[in-house]
């Protein structure tokens, strides 16, 4: 598997799951009708995991231009394979964005909530005020990629004459960013619903403008821009501190 498709497949991944667990709470007559705010936090922590354990080993999990491009200004990943990568993950999260709404597709119907279907593709604030929507999810990209830049591979040693001795953790390995996403989400997470990444918002967004949905009413698109420009300068910010920082 390249990179190209491990980025593919693993955003694919994090959307339907993570998208997947807000239909199941928002759409009429699912099992998980009602299910809140802790549900949708919980199940889109577990899709991140899943999808940095099936795409951690090939491209390194990135799953996010905003992550992308915050590791590629602090110098540890190659300009060149940005756009490689971008695209990956918004192709994943179309696709993903797509299997949500065949999944669910009976209960669309069922649903009369134009705001509810939207919200199973795309995200949208709680009040709308473009600074303090756009401020949102820049904090919350900043957490997202600053803590990343400190992640490390658990050892023991290092210290002369010990030699160091790597942990082999596995897949459990991918849990530190799952809990990283879960306690945005329960912290920062109510004011926009925590895009923290542009395609998880764009890809999703754009299915939902073609998918043939019952009632789904308008995009969002005069929204849009902030769940992509305010990601970016999240991360940003984030390399710019590390950077500073060493």
């Amino acid at each position: 598997m390249t990179a190209f498709i491990a980025e593919i497949i693993g955003t694919a991944a994090l959307i339907l799951l993570g998208n997947g667990v807000v239909a199941n709470v928002v759409l009429n007559k699912t099992k998980g009708n009602g299910g809140g705010w802790i549900v949708i936090t919980t199940a889109w922590a577990l899709a991140v995991f899943v999808g940095v354990v099936i795409s951690g080993p090939t491209s390194g999990a990135h799953l996010n231009p905003a992550v992308t491009v915050g590791l590629a200004i602090a110098g540890k990943f190659s300009w060149g394979l940005v756009p490689e990568y971008m695209l990956a993950q918004l192709l994943g999260a179309m696709i993903g964005g797509f299997l949500v709404w065949l999944f669910y597709k009976d209960h669309y119907k069922e649903t009369t909530d134009a705001g509810a279907k939207q919200a199973t593709f795309c995200t949208a604030p709680a009040i709308r005020n473009n600074a303090s929507n756009l401020i949102s999810e820049i904090i919350g990209t900043f957490v997202l990629v600053f803590t990343i830049f400190y992640f490390t591979d658990p050892s023991f040693g290092g210290k002369d004459p010990l030699p160091v001795t790597n942990i082999g953790m596995g897949s459990i390995g991918a849990l530190p960013v799952a809990f990283l996403v879960w306690v945005i989400g329960l912290s920062l997470g109510g004011t926009t619903g925590y895009a923290i990444n542009p395609v998880r918002d764009l890809g999703p967004r754009i299915m939902h403008a073609i998918l043939p949905i019952p009632g789904k009413g308008p995009s969002g698109w005069d929204y849009a821009w902030i769940p992509v420009i305010g990601p970016v300068l999240g991360a940003a910010a984030a390399a710019g501190l590390y950077i500073l920082l060493q």
